[in-house]
C-alpha cells in the first residue's frame, strides 16, 4: 500500500513541472497604435479597435498591449511617431487614415501594418494589388470620392435656392484632392458656385472659420482627411454658431454636433483592422490579407443641431435617413 502510494507520489511529482508549464502565462504581443489625432477625437475609432481585438480573443492588458502614438491633430509629427514604433519593435502597426499608413509605410518595409480609415492605397503607392498586397502593407479603405457628390446633393436639397457654398479642405492630403476633382466636375452641373477655404493647420483653421462665417454661406461641405477628422468638433462648433448646413463624411462630425454626415463607418474600418491584426500575430502573411473597400455608406442627421442653427431638415431627407439623433 504505501508502495502504491510512493509511486503515486513519484507520478504526481513527474506531472508538477508539465502543470506548471501549462499554466505559464500567454506572451503578451505588442500592437503599435499610430493616429493623427487624439484619445478623445479617435475614442470611438480605439473603443472598436479594441472591441474587435477581443472578439478574437486578444484583450489589452491580458495578452496584448498596445504602444500608443497619438500625433493630436498635427500630421507633421507622423513619421517621428512612426519611427518611434519600429525601435520599440512592435509585432504589427495599425496605422490610422491615409498620413497615417503613408508614415508607418515610409518607416518600415518588415514590421507589417494593417491601416484603417484610409483612402485609395494604390494611388498612395502603398500596395500595387489590391487582392495580394506584395509589401507588408494592407488594410481597410473608409474615403470613397465619389460619395462627395452624394454629400453635394443633400446640400442641396438642404438649401435648394442656395447659388453657392462653402468648401472646407486641406489640398496637401490626397484624398481630398481625388475628392475635389470629383466635386468640381458635379458642382457645374448642379449650377453651384464654390468658394474655397484652405487649412493645413489649427492656426489656419481657425482663421478660414472666421471667414466663412464673415461670408456669411448658407452652406459648408468638408472634404476628408485625416487632419480635419481630428479637428472636427472646432468645426461642428463654428458652423453651428453661423447657422449654416454643414455636411460632413463620417458620423462622428454628426455625434460631435455637426448637422449631417454622409459616408462610410470609419468605425467599422477599425473593428475589422482588429481582426486583420489578430490574424497576423497568429502567423498571417500579408499578401493573405486583402485591401478591403467600404461596403455601407449611411446618413445621419442631428435634429437637436439643425434646431440650434435655426435649420430645418426636409421630411423626405429624414425619412431616408440611417439615423437620427434627437
Amino acid at each position: 500500500m504505501r508502495r502504491r502510494e510512493f509511486n503515486g507520489g513519484i507520478a504526481g511529482a513527474a506531472a508538477w513541472p508539465l502543470v506548471g508549464r501549462a499554466q505559464q502565462p500567454e506572451r503578451m504581443r505588442r500592437i503599435g497604435w499610430l493616429v493623427t489625432g487624439s484619445p478623445d477625437t479617435y475614442r470611438q475609432s480605439l473603443a472598436a479597435f479594441r472591441e474587435g481585438l477581443r472578439s478574437e480573443g486578444f484583450a489589452e492588458g491580458q495578452n496584448v498591449e498596445l504602444e500608443y502614438k497619438w500625433a493630436d491633430g498635427d500630421s507633421r509629427r507622423l513619421p517621428s511617431l512612426a519611427n518611434e514604433l519600429v525601435q520599440l519593435n512592435v509585432e504589427v502597426i495599425l496605422a490610422g487614415g491615409s498620413t497615417g499608413a503613408a508614415a508607418a509605410g515610409a518607416a518600415t518595409q518588415s514590421i507589417p501594418i494593417v491601416s484603417a480609415g484610409a483612402g485609395d492605397l494604390i494611388e498612395l503607392g502603398l500596395v500595387s494589388n489590391l487582392f495580394k498586397p506584395n509589401g507588408n502593407l494592407t488594410g481597410f479603405v473608409s474615403v470613397s470620392p465619389n460619395a462627395v457628390s452624394k454629400r453635394m446633393e443633400l446640400i442641396r436639397e438642404l438649401l435648394p435656392n442656395a447659388t453657392r457654398f462653402a468648401v472646407l479642405w486641406r489640398p496637401s492630403d490626397v484624398n481630398a484632392r481625388r475628392e475635389n476633382e470629383v466635386m468640381a466636375q458635379f458642382s457645374r452641373a448642379l449650377g453651384v458656385e464654390i468658394a474655397y477655404y484652405t487649412a493645413e493647420d489649427l492656426l489656419q483653421l481657425k482663421t478660414r472659420l472666421s471667414e466663412i462665417e464673415r461670408d456669411r454661406h448658407p452652406g459648408l461641405l468638408v472634404l476628408n482627411d485625416p487632419f480635419m477628422f481630428s479637428h472636427r468638433r472646432e468645426i461642428v462648433t463654428s458652423v453651428t454658431k453661423m447657422h449654416a448646413a454643414g455636411v460632413y463624411g463620417y458620423r462622428e462630425y454628426v455625434e460631435d454636433g455637426g448637422l449631417l454626415s454622409y459616408g462610410a463607418q470609419i468605425t467599422d474600418t477599425y473593428r475589422k483592422a482588429a481582426t486583420y491584426v489578430a490574424r497576423i500575430l497568429r502567423g498571417a502573411k500579408i499578401e493573405d490579407l486583402p485591401v478591403q473597400a467600404p461596403s455601407k455608406f449611411e446618413l445621419v442627421v442631428n435634429l437637436h443641431s439643425a434646431r440650434l442653427a435655426n435649420i430645418t431638415i426636409p421630411s423626405l431627407l429624414l425619412a431616408r435617413a440611417d439615423e437620427v439623433i434627437e
